[in-house]
């Protein structure tokens, strides 16, 4: 894992020099304004300081499912050396603030548990040659225990579980302390999520943006969200059609939204229509697909929907938005990511966060499918109930820190 600081006017400027040596799979760690030193420190524009993070191709190859990164530089390699030594010996403060009370929280529940555990007695065999762990390695396996049950509590996987108890254990000394344990582990978590990849304008207009997923799981709404971000936020021109001819009711909703937005909807019942739609819309910044939920059992329906998916233009751009409920049991989140991933490759958002206190199953998916994380939606309101997906607070609470 590779972890720097850089330097800006401004955040973008940061993150592009982030992103120019250590490429574009970085986490934003921390951003925070650094104050000019010197004598002449008041006549200096003030900079903006971003840690990020990047982890290593045989780290990520363990858990994503996809395609071997290529080959790094000569330059990319020794800099990866070089900020290793430096960097991950960082002070856990500096992501404190990011843990909140979840260092004392822990701490107070593992002297609890520790009193209760009688020491063993002192006495080994020489001839066997062992000997007994030292105080500081009992505890850290008494934290490790601790960590790994909050994660199941949070409905995290085991297999993911303990992946990631056995990497922090694999790199840790018989001296490291609990603060390092929670830093690597806290740190390597937010790797494995990723920087969120939300829709953004692309190269040429327009881009079409298709919603996929099973029924129920909110993908009218979650347009509704989207467009209404991109028209009054962003002044953009956005169009919305709807292949999901089954509910009635979903197309009347979209009809509302479109109505109170002020942007065409168009309702599509074939490839054709599709095609005459974005031929119509070619003006516009976006294109907006709503997509009928179907079964993975229903031939026709799959059918239907990769029609629909291939029937753009390869000149147009394109991208595939795969809705879930954080409220789907993991095993049937496997199920459906599995049969739309045999149709289309796709980034995750996730819905219904209001509606659940256990928010593993966001840290498995995306270890599952090794799909992007775009957006997650916790209510009913448009267009507020949505935001970029936060990989440091989602893994704050899955350590069984606070939602904040």
């Amino acid at each position: 894992m590779i972890i720097k600081k850089y330097t800006g006017k401004t955040e973008d400027d940061a993150v592009a020099a982030a992103k120019k040596e250590l490429g574009t799979n970085i986490v934003i760690m921390n951003v925070k304004n650094v104050k000019p030193s010197g004598l002449f420190r008041f006549f200096k524009p003030q900079l903006i300081e971003v840690t990020v993070a990047r982890e290593e191709e045989n780290e990520k190859a363990v858990f994503i499912k996809k395609e071997a990164a290529p080959e790094e530089s000569k330059a990319e390699a020794q800099a990866k050396t070089a900020s290793v030594k430096e960097d991950i010996k960082r002070p856990v403060e500096e992501i404190g603030q990011k843990l909140d009370s979840l260092q004392s929280l822990l701490e107070k529940q593992i002297q609890s548990k520790s009193e209760e555990v009688q020491p063993k007695a002192e006495e080994t065999s020489e001839e066997e040659g062992t000997q007994e762990k030292s105080e500081q390695e009992k505890q850290n396996d008494r934290f490790m225990k601790l960590l790994y049950n909050t994660m199941i509590e949070n409905e995290v996987s085991e297999k993911y579980a303990n992946q990631i108890i056995d990497g922090a254990e694999k790199n840790a000394k018989s001296n490291t302390s609990i603060d390092a344990l929670l830093s690597t582990i806290y740190q390597r978590t937010i790797l494995k999520f990723g920087q969120p990849s939300g829709i953004k304008r692309g190269e040429r207009n327009p881009k079409v943006v298709f919603f996929i997923g099973p029924t129920g799981v909110g993908k009218t709404t979650t347009i509704a969200k989207i467009a209404s971000k991109f028209c009054v936020m962003d002044k953009c021109k956005v169009a919305l059609l709807t292949a999901d001819t089954y509910r009635i009711a979903a197309t009347e909703q979209l009809r509302t939204y479109a109505s109170i937005l002020e942007v065409p909807l168009r309702v599509i019942y074939t490839v054709e229509d599709m095609k005459s739609a974005i031929a119509d819309f070619m003006s516009y910044d976006y294109i907006l697909v709503d997509t009928a939920g179907h079964s993975y059992k229903n031939e026709e329906q799959r059918n239907a929907m990769l029609a629909f998916l291939n029937g753009v233009d390869e000149s147009i751009e394109k991208e595939v938005y795969l809705v879930l409920s954080a409220t789907t049991k993991y095993k049937d989140l496997l199920t459906i990511t599995d049969t739309y991933a045999e149709l289309t490759q796709y980034k995750l958002i996730f819905t219904k966060l209001d509606e659940t206190s256990s928010f593993g199953n966001l840290l498995n998916i995306k270890l599952h499918t090794g799909a992007e994380m775009s957006y997650v939606t916790c209510g009913q309101n448009v267009p507020d109930d949505i935001e970029d997906f936060n990989p440091q607070r989602t893994v704050r609470m899955l350590l069984g820190g606070k939602n904040e």
